[in-house]
């Protein structure tokens, strides 16, 4: 199953690239497929690509939906790990 969450664009980065934040967790992510994303928006990210522009309102909807099934530990972790193995 693939999940896709709502990130918050904290700050832009070098070309292509920017902070975001997930519950409080911070990464950088790969943003060339938003190029319209500015800081304060919210993207759907998956595996460390933001893939488009969300409302605030429906990523705040859809994260405390994920936040009540547990599934915001640590919303990076699994694809962290995938890399990790990926590189070994």
């Amino acid at each position: 199953m693939c999940l896709a969450i709502p990130a918050e664009i904290l700050e832009l980065k070098a070309a292509g690239q920017a902070l975001v934040s997930v519950n409080g967790i911070r990464r950088v992510v790969n943003t060339e497929l938003t190029p319209e994303a500015r800081p304060g928006d919210y993207v759907v990210l998956h595996v460390g690509y933001a893939l488009g522009v969300i409302d605030e309102a429906e990523a705040r909807r859809t994260l405390a939906l994920l936040e009540t099934e547990g599934a915001l530990a640590d919303p990076f972790e699994d694809h962290e790990r995938a890399a990790l193995e990926a590189a070994s």
